[in-house]
């Protein structure tokens, strides 16, 4: 009680210290890392495929080995973060991640099926390694930041995944025209495994911070921040959770299902964007491989730019005295209006007009994303992990599907219009989800899976 008095009363008279800024700050570079890392091997692959002789299959096959592991670990990497806390468990998969990129340069020296076995197993490991890395985003968030912040918080380190490619394509490009394919593999890997150093340096839980004042702490604190997720309390309540039981009730919670339901139409027109809009542009708007590889940056400019203002706008609300389902509710739902546009792509000619419409839809779907927010905000506190982990697992699935669905759909229709109303259809159900499904945006109290020991 008197130490709380204390607290409080420092707070009245102490500058506040701004470390959480700092914290989000090392999650966005660790987050641009981790993108910039899974595209290694798109930027890599036409050398790789003439190098070492690969048929389109086979390149298939790598290509998609991230996306399995990644989906499968996530439940592990979840309960893991809630085993032993965010910070060691991140550092191991940076670490991990980065050496697995490292070797994978070393896959030059085989040829044939034996590189095609050593790139697959290494884009697997590469995945299960960078499963924690979102849920662990989404537990750092919750412990660091007051609610009316978190909107911003989320949003800033999921637009990493944008500013990676800005940043890091034209420089991995130049590295694998100046020096190799095997270059970006080294450069990155290396670059990883200094910044998981630097992780270990920076990141801590609230109350262990060098560098946060008692003003601050009480801050964060007042405004909802979970400063308690790191520490030993909250870890040994994370132990008497049964992992199953808990996994079951998160899933039978209709708000929760809501959500990742959501997360998976939302991730849906994340992939479309990744994979078949360079495919589109070529193949559909019969532009030259240099002009698509300009133009389909330009969708992640604006995913970029679309992702903070989601998140701004979302924190004003809050701040307005909204509530809390209205605040994360309305950027998601305005922001899958606006992707709902690429439809109109099907109804006009002019190739300024497509980019424009397509670059206002990858816009929208920056404003939406505020699933990790969402996230924070209502996972339960001894399952943030394993919670993030379900959340990602859903919205990654759509990593695998939305490949398939649209090779399927350009297959049997030789036109990419069905693909694009395929896509839009998503982030309609995004918006059904968040109106009619998820209800009050509200903190989950596991009741079924608590251990009574």
């Amino acid at each position: 009680m008197n130490n709380a008095h204390t607290v409080k009363a420092a707070s009245a008279v102490l500058a506040r210290t701004r470390t959480r800024w700092l914290i989000l700050a090392m999650l966005f570079a660790i987050t641009t890392i981790n993108y910039a890392d899974r595209a290694t091997i798109s930027i890599a692959g036409p050398d790789i495929k003439k190098e070492l002789g690969l048929s389109g299959v086979q390149m298939g096959f790598v290509f998609s080995a991230f996306a399995w592991s990644y989906v499968v670990a996530q439940l592990p990497g979840g309960w893991l973060l809630d085993r032993f806390g965010s910070k060691i468990t991140y550092f191991f998969s940076i670490l991990l991640w980065s050496t697995f990129t490292l070797f994978t340069g070393a896959a030059g020296f085989v040829a044939g099926g034996a590189a095609v076995g050593l790139l697959f197993v290494l884009r697997l490991l590469v995945g299960a390694a960078e499963a924690p890395s979102f849920p662990g985003n989404s537990r750092i968030a919750s412990a660091w930041f007051p609610t009316h912040e978190r909107g911003l918080a989320a949003a800033v380190f999921n637009s990493a995944q944008y500013f990676a490619t800005v940043l890091f394509a034209p420089i991995m490009g130049w590295l694998v025209h100046s020096f190799g394919w095997h270059s970006v593999f080294y450069v990155m890997g290396t670059l990883g495994i200094l910044m998981a150093g630097l992780w270990l340096k920076t990141i801590h839980g609230p109350k262990d911070h060098p560098s946060i004042n008692p003003a601050e702490l009480a801050y964060i604190q007042e405004g909802g921040a979970l400063v308690d997720l790191e520490g030993g309390a909250r870890t040994a309540a994370a132990r008497q959770v049964d992992t199953l039981a808990c996994i079951k009730e998160l899933l039978g919670n209709r708000m929760l299902l809501g959500v990742y339901v959501g997360q998976y139409c939302i991730t849906t027109l994340t992939y479309f964007f990744l994979t078949w809009f360079p495919v589109y542009l070529v193949q559909e708007r019969h532009m030259t491989i240099l002009k698509a590889g300009f133009v389909a940056s330009l969708p992640a400019i604006a995913g970029f730019l679309g992702g903070i203002t989601g998140g701004w706008l979302s924190d004003r609300l809050a701040k307005a005295g909204y509530s809390l389902s209205v605040s994360r509710k309305v950027p998601i739902v305005v922001g899958m209006l606006m992707s709902m546009s690429m439809i109109a792509c099907n109804y006009v000619e002019a190739d300024t007009l497509v980019v424009a419409v397509m670059s206002l839809a990858f816009f929208g779907k920056g404003v939406g994303a505020l699933g990790w927010a969402v996230v924070s905000d209502t996972s339960p506190k001894e399952a943030g992990g394993l919670s993030g982990a379900l959340f990602n697992t859903f919205g990654n699935t759509a990593g695998i599907t939305t490949p398939i669905a649209i090779g399927y759909i350009v297959d049997a229709t030789g036109s990419f219009a069905g693909a694009l109303v395929y896509v839009g259809a998503n982030a309609a159900l995004a918006i059904a989800c968040y109106l009619f499904v998820v209800g009050d945006i509200k903190r989950v109290k596991l009741v079924k899976s608590l251990s009574t020991r």
